[in-house]
């Protein structure tokens, strides 16, 4: 340790003498008053044109990103209130965008406009309270909008209420993978406890509670369409994030507590499969894996399957090494479909007795 505090305070010092040595080099001047240190009339051009060109870059990239990448963006909301998400998130888009494209151009064009001269110097200006008033209460206004509009938005959102119709369904997160558990025909689930966990009671029910005999646990999320879902979730061990983009929903899973979110879904899977949007993107996708497909194959490995939409449940924290692949399968079907699903699936108590 001692050894490496020298070898610290060695390049330190170098470091030290180093810049001394560059300011007595500034304060030197050659015979005809030239210092390669100080800028000149040709460094403050160069700089100020890199200034102009630099902002022409970004308004291209933007524009190819765009253009190129457009299509990447998530189709319309197959959820009830993802409607007033995708609002919210176009107007904070579209005012980032023009403010942006704005106060850019004036930075950079200034920077141009205003650049060094040897025989100039610069003008000082005395405070200006008009200016200094302008563009404050601009931002204070335009801020404070967004802020009111998002927070009423958000408060409608999570405005959770009592519905004897919702269907309530745990999400319970854990390394690296997610549960399901339904109140079954009462509709209440049991008490859970990760204490409990043990066996084929992988989520740790209290098998005790009766309203936890026809729980129903799965691997697959199945959810009727039209109807509100009250989700109820739990995580195992750490931080998660129970993300599903094309519901615009969201909400972290803690270790220790039950966090909620509701939504109701209104377009199936079936018929986002047919959207043009999702048409095109998977055509797009399995394009692709046709082309890799067959390099695999020329390699003697397995091609890789056709690509299926399925709306997916994610995990939307950096969870450990396999978060990249902590996901669910979400379906969203008619009434009908759904309860001839769930009628196929065991109960808690059946499940303890196999």
């Amino acid at each position: 340790m001692t050894a490496f505090l020298v070898v610290l305070v060695i390049i330190l010092f170098g470091v030290t003498v180093w810049q001394m040595n560059k300011i007595f080099q500034m304060s030197k001047t050659t015979p005809n008053g030239d210092n390669s240190e100080i800028a000149n009339d040709k460094d403050n051009n160069v700089n100020g044109y890199l200034m102009l060109g630099f902002v022409i870059f970004i308004y291209v990239l933007c524009i190819i990103s765009f253009w190129k990448w457009w299509e990447v963006l998530l189709p319309e909301s197959a959820s009830e209130h993802g409607v007033e998400i995708d609002q919210l998130w176009l107007i904070s888009m579209v005012l980032i965008f023009v403010v942006g494209i704005i106060t850019q151009w004036l930075l950079h064009y200034f920077a141009f406009k205003y650049r060094g001269k040897v025989t100039q110097r610069a003008t000082f200006y005395a405070d200006n309270d008009r200016l200094e008033f302008i563009w404050t209460i601009i931002p204070v206004i335009v801020l404070a909008g967004l802020i009111i509009y998002g927070l009423f938005t958000w408060t409608d959102i999570m405005n959770i209420e009592e519905d004897d119709d919702a269907l309530v369904v745990e999400l319970y997160a854990y390394q690296f993978d997610w549960r399901a558990r339904y109140g079954g025909e009462d509709n209440t689930l049991g008490e859970a406890n990760v204490r409990l966990i043990e066996g084929v009671n992988q989520l740790g029910v209290d098998a005790s509670d009766p309203n936890a005999q026809d729980d129903v646990i799965v691997n697959e999320l199945h959810l009727p369409v039209g109807r509100k879902i009250h989700f109820k979730m739990r995580s195992q061990d750490v931080l998660h994030s129970a993300y599903m983009p094309h519901f615009r929903a969201q909400m972290n899973c803690v270790p220790g507590m039950i966090t909620q979110f509701s939504f109701t879904p209104v377009i199936t899977t079936e018929e986002m499969r047919m959207n043009d949007e999702i048409v095109a993107k998977v055509r797009r996708i399995n394009n692709i894996r046709r082309e890799n497909s067959i390099e695999l194959t020329a390699k003697g490995e397995e091609a890789l399957e056709p690509y299926e939409f399925d709306y997916m449940l994610l995990c939307n924290k950096i969870c450990g090494s396999n978060h990249y692949n902590m996901q669910m399968k979400i379906i969203v079907e008619t009434q009908e479909e759904y309860d001839a699903w769930m009628a196929e699936q065991a109960t808690l108590a059946e499940a303890l007795k196999q």
